[in-house]
This record gives structure tokens, C-alpha cells and sequence, in this order.
């Protein structure tokens, strides 16, 4: 069985980057959070971080799950989303400090 409640896992999910600069994401759930060096994004098969320079969210559809984000990308990297509510070291819990 999956742990991860509330998701439609049967939800395709794809990620197109070119030349570094822009990137288009479907099978979003949810933006966690933003700014122009940290993108967050509940997806279908988990938390997405995306890290970069002067990052901007030019399209956003969550109704069909469509994300595009222009900027200087640096890292990209998926986590389970235990670590949005988890314990002291847990996303959520950081950022309210």
C-alpha cells in the first residue's frame, strides 16, 4: 500500500528542462512555496525541489497539474513528503522557526 494520501498516483508526471533556463512540470498537486531561489511543489510522486538563480513561476494551471518555471536552474531533487510535517527536522517545522 502507498503512503501517500490525498495524491492520484495514477497521475502522469513529466518534466521538460532546456538549455537550464526553463522548465515545465505537469502532475502538480501544489505549490508549497516559492521565491526566486527556491521552488516547492507537492507533485504526483512527491515533493519536488527546485533550486536556482531569479526563478519565476510564468504558468500555473494546478487544475491540470501545469507548472513552467524560467530562471538560472541549479538542482532539481524529489523527497517523500514525511518530510513536509515531520518531526523537528521536517520542512514545515524549519520554515515557522
Amino acid at each position: 500500500m502507498d503512503d501517500r494520501k490525498g495524491t492520484n498516483i495514477n497521475k502522469p508526471q513529466n518534466i521538460s528542462v532546456q538549455n537550464r533556463e526553463k522548465m515545465q512540470i505537469t502532475g502538480v498537486d501544489n505549490v508549497v512555496s516559492f521565491d526566486d531561489e527556491t521552488v516547492v511543489l507537492e507533485t504526483s510522486m512527491g515533493i519536488l525541489t527546485i533550486k536556482g538563480q531569479e526563478l519565476h513561476i510564468n504558468k500555473l494551471n494546478l487544475d491540470d497539474g501545469n507548472v513552467s518555471i524560467d530562471g538560472e536552474l541549479i538542482s532539481i531533487v524529489y523527497s517523500d513528503r514525511s518530510g513536509l510535517m515531520g518531526k523537528s527536522g521536517g520542512f514545515l517545522s524549519r520554515m515557522f522557526r
